[in-house]
């Protein structure tokens, strides 16, 4: 049952990290269309949010590595050229993103290299996509094909089926989140990438049972039912997205992307599990053991709020249009006067270093118990023992450092530096 929980967690950080990373994207690609005094303004929207969009695809990676270790082993070695070119791409993606903010103006250099990495990044993961679909030559759980299987003509209309995507990601995003001087353009644009997007998506499925060697059936009722549920929600979605595309709310139109999105995944894999790499890699047969599934569930799940929240956050901050912001002089900081009677003693930095030091042995206590308890070698402490232990080791941290402050502990070598 862990195996399925592992897998979930693959899929709903795959699916969050497909609309949300896939937007950013999607406006990086448009911005190479778009008139250059609108690229920065691109850019500056992006900006708000791209490092935590991307946190998922970490995520990702994690729970493959740790809970389905024999995804890793066949799939990894097979795609090695474009997940490199990918993270390549990433890099270069957010070096021409900073360095257009953190120029005060349009540079064009650096926003073609946003522009042209985000498309570079996005078509490698169509081509990865393509390459797990069609099923990487296997032998033994370990990979044995060629270096180059990963190019295929199926591949490459999964490269273009997700260009599409995240365009019309991209533009939805955009609408709702800049002053466009034509509602007609925004509308025209919209409909013509979820036109593309529509298209490309039938054509993928239907060539989806001649590239996958698989052969996904609809045989079974559960499984149909669900499949033609995500597909009809699907429709929906769009249907939604084409009357929203220049018209008021302006949210609308990427709700209704999103939906469009997770219920294609959702379909996805309702037509290929048990089955997570075709021809025949199943869950249970790539699955880590008992242990290691539990103690990544337990943390992935706990990491996974704290993402979200940094995500709520970010849109909460950032919500409503952009506007160009105004540079002002930022204005002097507060000063606190301190009397000689309340100056930290000199016994305050050393209680400081040894409740840290203290804190720091118990959770490296916490870390072997834990290994002892998810290895199944001790059952002195439990999961929940460890993750209260752990807790309380970071509130403990974190309540010193407040009284600390609150002391003036921090504020010493500050005035030392001052009155030098």
């Amino acid at each position: 049952m862990l195996e399925y929980a592992c897998y979930a967690l693959v899929l709903f950080s795959l699916g969050m990290y497909v609309v949300l990373d896939g937007y950013d994207l999607g406006v990086g690609m448009l911005s190479l269309a778009a008139r250059p005094e609108r690229r920065r303004e691109y850019g500056e929207i992006v900006a708000t949010a791209w490092d935590a969009n991307e946190s998922w695809i970490i995520l990702v990676g994690v729970v493959l590595w740790a809970g389905l270790p024999g995804v890793y082993a066949v799939v990894v070695p097979g795609v090695y050229l474009p997940l490199v070119v990918m993270l390549f791409s990433v890099i270069l993606r957010g070096l021409g993103l900073e360095m257009q903010s953190a120029a005060g103006g349009y540079r064009r250099g650096w926003a073609l290299l946003f522009g042209g990495a985000s498309l570079a990044a996005t078509v490698c993961q169509g081509l990865v996509l393509g390459a797990v679909l069609t099923g990487p030559h296997q032998r033994n759980g370990t990979f044995h094909g060629a270096a180059l299987d990963w190019f295929s003509p199926y591949s490459v209309l999964c490269a273009l089926g997700l260009v599409a995507v995240y365009l019309l990601a991209g533009a939805a995003w955009l609408q709702d989140k800049t002053e466009s001087p034509s509602r007609t353009g925004v509308r025209r644009t919209g409909r013509s990438l979820l036109l593309v997007t529509a298209v490309m998506a039938v054509v993928l499925g239907l060539g989806l049972p001649s590239a996958d060697p698989q052969q996904p059936h609809l045989g079974q009722p559960v499984r149909a039912v669900l499949f033609w549920l995500a597909v009809a929600a699907a429709v929906a979605a769009g249907a939604v997205a084409w009357s929203g595309f220049g018209r008021r709310p302006d949210w609308r139109p990427f709700a209704a992307v999103a939906t469009m999105t997770g219920c294609g995944l959702a379909g996805l894999a309702v037509l290929t599990l048990p089955v997570v790499v075709p021809p025949g890699l199943s869950v249970h047969q790539a699955a880590a053991p008992h242990s290691s599934q539990l103690f990544l569930v337990l943390g992935v799940g706990l990491c996974m709020p704290f993402v979200l929240a940094y995500n709520i956050y970010a849109w909460r901050s950032f919500r409503g249009k952009y506007a160009d912001p105004v540079e002002s002089p930022l204005p002097p900081l507060p000063t606190r006067a301190r009397s000689p009677m309340a100056a930290p003693s000199a016994a305050g930095p050393l209680r400081t270093v040894a409740r840290r030091v203290l804190l720091v042995m118990l959770g490296i206590v916490a870390t072997a118990l834990s290994q002892d308890v998810f290895g199944g070698v001790s059952p002195v402490i439990g999961p929940i023992g460890v993750t209260v232990l752990g807790c309380t080791v970071l509130a403990a941290w974190i309540t010193g450092d407040r009284r600390d402050r609150r002391a003036g502990y921090f504020d010493a070598d500050t005035e030392a530096e001052s009155v030098s």
